[in-house]
């Protein structure tokens, strides 16, 4: 990267950074977008399965940091040429729970040398996503693998241009070293340096996953399966089943992920049972869709049947019963939070995170304060 350019880059990356820092009066950006670039070659297996188990524990750090803001995740998946892909995208989005269920079913496989596609798969996640405009977003990127880029495919974009496109585009990027390849160590550090953001290693295999239970999980877990059952699907077919997709990988998700699932809807100032569209209660409450406004077609076949000037109080009881609902869970929750808290404090050894998610975890609670 040319010194003048490297000076340009980074002056503007000071000037937007400083558009979030905390002065008092600063507002929380009102949405935070995340974008994992993850490396899924067979080397990565550990790491990748204890990231499907914690993605909802590293969405409740974006929560606990401004409940407020509107939250969009995505995944760059990536191995190398001649694998079975090269770069797989995943855009970004806020329904996080089909992002999660994608993410259950992404599998480590190929490779078996390196380098591997990393400067392909940054230029996707920093030129080829829709990344929203304006002061008020703040966007992130986590560069996770293994192993160094690719230096010898011709007209490709190197990961020195690529991390100035971010820069400009007032985008973070960090990176998170799996193992301690040498070859790795430099140029990770390096695209961390100047992208503005932070460099972490941890084990080749993500690192210890820690669990804590809790006497308030099993009543959490059974007030939540109630929710669910207050669930309207509604649209048309695909949407429906889309709906009763994410209740069904919900449901066959471990206990602790299911727990992370609960606390991220309890903490959430937009009330929504699942993420995305298609819960005709969830979308009616937070003004999506307009009830005269559905179809009929679009409903389902128990609330169509119910005389149209009797809809709105049809709507109605189960919004309340769903609210007693929520609020049971939320006291839960925050019992359920002390609780970890304070078994954490009597375990704390006092050294950095070298797991995934919680190298993850502790970047966000930087970046987003």
């Amino acid at each position: 990267m040319k010194r003048t350019a490297l000076a340009g880059a980074l002056l503007a990356s000071l000037s937007y950074a400083s558009q979030f820092a905390w002065a008092g009066d600063k507002p929380l950006p009102q949405r935070v977008e995340v974008v994992f670039v993850l490396d899924t070659t067979g080397s990565m297996a550990g790491l990748i399965d204890g990231a499907k188990r914690k993605i909802w524990s590293i969405a409740n750090t974006i929560v606990e940091a401004n409940p407020e803001a509107d939250i969009a995740m995505a995944l760059v998946a990536y191995r190398d040429r001649d694998d079975d892909y090269v770069v797989k995208v995943e855009a970004l989005s806020e329904d996080i729970q089909d992002l999660y269920g994608k993410l259950t079913r992404l599998e480590a496989l190929g490779g078996g040398d390196t380098p591997e596609s990393v400067n392909e798969a940054l230029d996707k996640a920093v030129n080829g996503l829709q990344w929203s405009a304006g002061k008020s977003v703040k966007r992130i990127v986590f560069l996770v693998g293994d192993a160094p880029p690719h230096m010898d495919y011709p007209q490709e974009k190197q990961y020195p241009d690529i991390v100035e496109d971010a820069v400009d585009r007032g985008i973070i990027v960090n990176t998170v070293q799996a193992g301690d390849m040498f070859e790795t160590t430099g140029i990770w550090k390096e695209i961390a340096q100047y992208g503005h953001g932070r460099y972490m290693a941890i084990p080749q295999d993500g690192g210890e996953i820690i669990v804590t239970v809790t006497p308030y999980d099993d009543d959490i877990l059974h007030l939540q399966r109630e929710l669910d059952g207050t669930i309207v699907p509604y649209g048309d077919e695909a949407q429906q089943q889309s709906i009763k997709q994410k209740l069904e990988g919900k449901a066959a998700a471990p206990k602790s992920a299911q727990l992370e699932n609960s606390e991220y809807y309890a903490k959430r100032s937009k009330k929504a049972v699942v993420t995305g569209s298609g819960d005709l209660l969830g979308d009616v409450r937070n003004g999506t869709v307009k009830l005269d406004e559905i179809p009929v077609s679009d409903m389902p076949k128990d609330m169509a049947a119910v005389p149209k000037e009797e809809r709105r109080t049809w709507i109605d009881e189960r919004l309340n019963a769903r609210k007693v609902l929520e609020e049971k869970i939320s006291k839960l929750v925050a019992k359920r939070d002390a609780f970890v808290a304070e078994q954490r404090s009597k375990t704390a050894s006092g050294k950095p995170a070298d797991s995934f998610d919680e190298a993850v975890k502790e970047t966000l609670r930087v970046q987003l304060n």
